[in-house]
């Protein structure tokens, strides 16, 4: 179980806040403790003054006077002097308190090793000091919260107040740090779905500065990469397509029927190909969404191949129309079932199924050609490659399993081709169920 968060901006944070409350923490004890002697020794001396004033007021006193003088001790003072009796019960001082001790010890300096001390005396809290009048030994109760120390609340609440201000800045550092990383990294999703995003922002420190620039410079490259590749692919399937009109002319005025056939079939592949070029040049982000019915699509492509013999089985779920570019999603699913014929549909139908899970729209293309194996999907969708040993035989330029992942990464899905059980392969397209 992770304990920390993800995202930089609250590990950073949660870093942060415990360094300061272990900071507060530690300097709270470094004064506790620095303080602790001086203010025993100041609590000492108050306590030895108290009792040798209160001793001496007693001695020299009047006989008759002592009784007055003790009310007037109690009632102005808060302090009383007891007799010290055979059958009282006294607590002694408790040893998980290092305070007392310390005030103790110091009061034994001064008054004597044989001074008692005590917390309660019969019941009666109070801080007891025992003291010596000749022969006879007395107890002096002083209020407790004349010797023990306690935290001011406003100590706490200002200390508080303070640790809040500082973890509020921390976390204001934090996200004006993690920001332009956070929009960075957006952008750089978008560009590996195939978007084009706009120019960040150069703002923040040089670092960040730095970074953004050369991200934008890196974007500004790519799309300028995409551009000239689109042009020279168009501009070469254009200048081919002039030549193979006319080849196509002189194959149908040829009198050998097996060569026209031939050279027919060879013009047509090359057709294909071009085909294929322009549907990778086009650029998929520059068609706006709009409703769209994938079923309908599906029956669109799957219709005319069925009608020239092909096997095709559908199996569509019920489902609301989607915000998808219509023509992109028309490249993909007729690439998708043009590769699943052309690879497994000899022998049986291709399957093509649609369904619904969660948030999620799911295209299944399933054939029982030789499939793929599991090492070789993720490059099997990078352009211009095509797979040796499994599906040979196979015509075309490798591009129609590129255009199927541009498309859908375009739409901000996942692409994957999967073995099926039994043999041959599973061509998943998985979209956000963005209704229209």
């Amino acid at each position: 179980m992770k304990v920390l968060p993800k995202s930089l901006l609250w590990r950073t944070f949660l870093l942060l806040a415990l360094l300061m409350v272990l900071s507060v923490i530690a300097w709270a004890a470094i004064f506790a403790s620095l303080q602790r002697e001086p203010r025993a020794r100041q609590l000492a001396q108050m306590v030895v003054s108290i009792v040798n004033l209160s001793r001496s007021a007693l001695v020299t006193a009047q006989p008759d006077k002592r009784r007055e003088l003790l009310l007037e001790l109690s009632d102005k003072e808060g302090i009383r002097i007891y007799p010290v009796d055979d059958d009282e019960l006294v607590a002694p001082l408790p040893e998980n308190a290092p305070h007392l001790q310390l005030v103790a010890q110091e009061v034994r300096a001064k008054l004597g090793a044989e001074t008692r001390f005590s917390l309660a005396r019969d019941e009666e809290d109070g801080f007891w000091v025992s003291f010596r009048i000749q022969d006879d030994e007395y107890w002096l109760m002083l209020p407790r919260e004349r010797v023990e120390r306690k935290l001011p609340l406003q100590w706490l609440g200002w200390g508080s107040a303070a640790l809040l201000l500082a973890l509020a800045g921390a976390y204001l550092i934090m996200f004006r740090v993690t920001r332009p990383l956070k929009t960075l990294a957006d952008a750089a999703r978008d560009i590996g779905r195939g978007r084009h995003p706009a120019p960040l922002t150069e703002t923040g420190p040089d670092e960040i500065r730095s970074v953004t620039h050369a991200f934008n410079q890196m974007s500004y490259d790519l799309t300028r990469l995409d551009d000239d590749r689109a042009l020279i692919l168009a501009g070469i399937s254009h200048d081919l397509r002039t030549p193979l009109t006319r080849l196509r002319l002189a194959a149908e005025m040829s009198a050998d029927a097996a060569a026209r056939d031939g050279i027919s079939a060879d013009i047509d592949e090359m057709d294909k190909i071009i085909g294929q070029f322009l549907d990778f040049a086009r650029d998929t982000e520059g068609e706006p969404p709009e409703p769209t019915d994938l079923n309908s699509v599906i029956a669109h492509i799957a219709a005319p191949l069925q009608r020239r013999g092909a096997r095709i089985e559908l199996r569509l779920a019920e489902l609301r129309p989607l915000m998808l570019r219509p023509l992109a999603l028309l490249r993909l699913v007729s690439n998708l079932i043009n590769n699943a014929l052309r690879h497994g549909g000899e022998t049986t139908a291709v399957e093509v199924a649609t369904r619904r899970e969660g948030d999620r729209i799911v295209l299944d293309v399933l054939d029982r050609g030789p499939g793929i194996p599991e090492d070789e999907a993720e490059r099997l969708k990078l352009p211009f490659t095509r797979l040796e040993a499994a599906r040979t035989g196979a015509s075309g330029a490798g591009l129609g399993l590129a255009i199927v992942n541009r498309v859908v990464q375009g739409h901000g899905g996942r692409f994957d081709l999967l073995p099926r059980e039994g043999g041959g392969l599973i061509a998943r397209v998985t979209l956000p169920a963005n209704q229209a």
